[in-house]
């Protein structure tokens, strides 16, 4: 397919997924199995508190880097996101509401912190939706460029 934008013609391949036959994101990456399965442990069984992925670009495929335990706290988790490389991350947030109920979110979070590669941050914006819907049941995402923008404030701003 091609694309011409302000007398600029553009090449837009899409990449065809074997495994369900759904399109890929033009970056082409596989989701590993093992990233659903995790997901899907924190969602039903609440075996995580969270999840970090990583890009694998040898294998062109989403990984999981780091699983944190139920006990974990958020700041255990900011922690495991590293200061200067992109990161796909989820974390399952309990709160309770003005009313008093027990509840909790699960967030999706884009970490493209300013101080990584151009290339990093190109490779993880063109895979974070189709990522994202391997991932049934994110309640909340959020994109974040430096520490302030994910504080545990934001987080529970957004929960609501």
């Amino acid at each position: 397919m091609e694309l011409t934008l302000l007398g600029i013609s553009l090449k837009v391949e899409r990449y065809i997924s074997a495994s369900n036959g759904t399109a890929n994101a033009a970056s082409g990456m596989a989701v590993h199995d093992d990233c659903k399965l995790k997901f899907l442990e924190l969602k039903a069984k609440r075996t995580y508190r969270f999840i970090v992925f990583k890009i694998e670009e040898k294998q062109k495929q989403v990984v999981v880097e780091k699983v944190g335990e139920p006990t974990d706290s958020y700041e255990a988790f900011t922690a495991s996101l590293p200061a200067d490389e992109c990161r796909y991350a989820v974390y399952d947030f309990d709160f309770v509401t003005d009313e008093n109920c027990q509840k909790s979110r699960i967030f999706f979070i884009a970490w493209s912190p300013d101080t990584s590669k151009v290339r990093s941050k190109m490779i993880y914006a063109s895979s974070k939706d189709r990522f994202k819907r391997e991932l049934d049941g994110i309640q909340v995402e959020l994109q974040a460029t430096d520490p302030s923008e994910m504080d545990l404030d934001v987080i529970r701003s957004r929960a609501n």
